[in-house]
This record gives C-alpha cells, sequence and structure tokens, in this order.
C-alpha cells in the first residue's frame, strides 16, 4: 500500500451498529474518530468535485478520488452498498470533518485483505492514521472469511511504516522499495 493511502485505529475502538446496519457497514468508532461508510451522494460529490460543507478544506485527496472511483465501478456492477466490507470515510468526531478515507479491498482471496488509508494533510501527525487503521483491522478480522489483514508500502513513505507498525501490524516480505505488513487474527498468529 502506498504511504497516501494506508491505515490504523485503537484498542479502543468498537462497532457502533446504526439502526438497520450489517456488521460489515456499521460505522466504527474510536476514542478520536467515526469510520463509516461512503454515501452514494458522497460518492458522486468527489468524482464531479462538489464541495461539501461536512468536509476537511483540504478533503478529498488524490487517493480519496480514487477510491470514489472504486466505489462507482462496484455499484455500477450491481446493487452493491458504497460501504459493504469496508469503503470508510474517517470522521473527526471533535468536529465533525471527514478528514479522509480507508478501505478494505474486498474480497478476501485465502482469506487475506488489503487495506488501504489516507488522511489530508491538515490532519497528519496527529495519530489518526494509527487509530483508523487498528479500527479497520479488527474489524475485518472479525469479518467471516478473514484470518489475516496486510498492507503494501512505500519504504521511502517512512511515516506510511511506522502508521503499519502502530497499527499493529508485522513486516512479514519486501523487495527494497515496497514492504508488505500483515495482522493475523489470534488463533491465526
Amino acid at each position: 500500500m502506498s504511504s497516501s493511502f494506508a491505515s490504523s485505529a485503537s484498542p479502543a475502538s468498537s462497532a457502533s451498529p446504526a439502526s438497520s446496519a450489517s456488521p460489515a457497514t456499521a460505522d466504527l468508532t474510536t476514542e478520536r474518530l467515526t469510520l463509516r461508510p461512503w454515501s452514494s451522494g458522497e460518492v458522486a460529490d468527489v468524482l464531479t468535485g462538489r464541495r461539501s460543507a461536512h468536509w476537511a478544506d483540504d478533503f478529498p485527496a488524490e487517493g480519496d478520488g480514487v477510491i470514489a472511483g472504486v466505489i462507482a465501478a462496484q455499484t455500477a456492477e450491481g446493487p452493491a452498498d458504497p460501504g459493504a466490507h469496508g469503503h470508510r470515510l474517517i470522521v473527526e468526531r471533535a468536529s465533525g470533518a471527514v478528514v479522509g478515507s480507508i478501505s478494505l479491498l474486498w474480497p478476501p482471496h485465502e482469506g487475506a485483505v488489503e487495506f488501504g488509508y489516507g488522511v489530508v494533510a491538515s490532519r497528519r501527525g496527529l495519530g489518526y492514521a494509527p487509530e483508523a487503521a487498528r479500527a479497520l483491522v479488527a474489524h475485518a478480522l472479525a469479518l467471516p472469511g478473514v484470518t489475516a489483514v496486510y498492507a503494501q508500502v512505500e519504504l521511502a513513505n517512512p511515516a506510511s511504516v511506522r502508521v503499519l507498525q502502530k497499527a499493529g501490524l508485522r513486516r512479514v516480505s519486501g523487495d527494497g522499495e515496497t514492504a508488505r505488513y500483515r495482522a493475523t487474527a489470534p488463533d491465526q498468529a
């Protein structure tokens, strides 16, 4: 996973089910963040360049536009829920502002699912990326059929490497330019 789209969360994270949300699409709440599914309107707004009052001034970043395009393509293929399994916006609880996005790149392959994240520049350095990543990784490892979660990172981006380490992922491979970090379910360790 590249540095611009990486992840992390906190042990204090928990799923806060919405009234009709399934466990796969329920909001995830951490001490300072809410990770909530994208709405179809938010996807459209990002893709068309419309601004929303509840976005941080520098949201969306380039990676958020990429994810909005992925979600749009998935929903065009069928009646998929934009938040199914893991495309979520990172919302700062104190302000209500959308400050990034984090995604599980579904479906899992042999029990492993990749994830990516991005936090806007104005909110970097506050620990939001590791906090969000820990929450999404814990959520993913509780989903049926998922035994591992991983991210690819460019080693030239030490900030993303630190995010993955702070999120509890361990380096499992690398080629000198990129590395793969992974977390497994407790019974898979």
